[in-house]
């Protein structure tokens, strides 16, 4: 993922949770870095790990609300992520019906062993 479409989406998450005003200025000086020539094509696997750089950056550590809001947003990213995990498991684990053939060659197998043991 593209590093300023991760920070345009946590910017959006952060105002739908009301974060705090130094918050969103935060995000919008990382973003205005990043969109310098040659920084803009810094990738991130995840707005995940995004998130927890930017708690790691010192406005984040020197101020505790920064810090608060964008921890409340790792847990929602968290928490969706684990879900959606979890929701991938269970349709990978679901039974898978077996196909017509399965069947026809345990009928098979069947009436072989039947054929064995009469005789």
């Amino acid at each position: 993922m593209n590093i300023l479409d991760g920070l345009e989406r946590i910017r959006e998450r952060l105002e739908a949770n009301q974060a705090r005003p130094e918050t969103l200025r935060l995000v919008d000086t990382i973003a205005k870095t990043a969109s310098q020539p040659g920084a803009n094509q810094a990738q991130v696997r995840s707005l995940l790990e995004l998130v927890r750089r930017l708690m790691r950056t010192p406005a984040a550590n020197s101020n505790v609300g920064v810090y608060d809001d964008l921890a409340l947003l790792e847990e929602q990213l968290a928490t969706a992520a684990a879900e959606a995990a979890a929701r991938r498991e269970a349709l990978d684990n679901r039974p898978i019906p077996k196909p017509k053939k399965y069947y026809r060659e345990l009928k098979e197998r069947e009436a072989r062993k039947r054929t064995t043991t009469d005789s």
